[in-house]
């Protein structure tokens, strides 16, 4: 006998979730993967292209996402309205001062499948630059989402204890003792 009832079962797999993703130090591209596999459905044993299925996606702490390398002042949004002079181009740095949640928001645009569905998908996507959420958003949580990358730590944030037990590759005293 199964813990779980047939109509529990089907409830939860038919039922609208709410999943919370925090974008702490995270790449944009990995938050926006989880965020567009969780709005079409695809974790669902029940998914079919056709059929509506998505969850809602509440996203917190966008304006703290970080880029590998160089890509705040290398990467380069371009927009044109059309008319002739309306090319303009931000660059990440210049976007995310700009909007905070823009850049999830494109990157999350960019991964959903380019149909007359994309834009019911980005109604059930909603982005917070900090870590306050709207009571009401609060209440239909259900799930956290874990980080798709582990944060590091600063060197302040470990204990004198961790210190001392970490191997020291070289001692640099012994340099300067021998006349290096």
């Amino acid at each position: 006998m199964s813990s779980f009832s047939r109509s529990a079962q089907q409830w939860a797999t038919f039922a609208r979730s709410w999943f919370l993703i925090d974008a702490r130090m995270q790449p944009p591209g990995k938050i926006a993967s989880m965020c567009s596999v969780r709005l079409q459905g695809k974790h669902k044993p029940i998914y079919h292209p056709l059929s509506d299925i998505g969850d809602h996606v509440v996203v917190m702490n966008t304006r703290h996402i970080a880029f590998s390398g160089n890509k705040w002042e290398q990467k380069v949004y371009s927009s044109h309205t059309g008319y002739p002079g309306s090319f303009k181009q931000l660059t990440a740095a210049q976007m995310h001062k700009k909007d905070p949640t823009a850049i999830i928001k494109l990157a999350v645009y960019g991964m959903l499948p380019k149909n007359l569905t994309r834009r019911t998908m980005m109604q059930r996507l909603h982005l917070f630059p900090d870590d306050v959420l709207p009571e009401d958003i609060l209440k239909n949580l259900t799930e956290e989402l874990p980080q798709p990358r582990e944060i590091p730590r600063k060197l302040s944030e470990y204990t004198q204890e961790e210190r001392n037990a970490f191997p020291m590759l070289w001692t640099p005293y012994l340099y300067f003792m021998k006349g290096f």
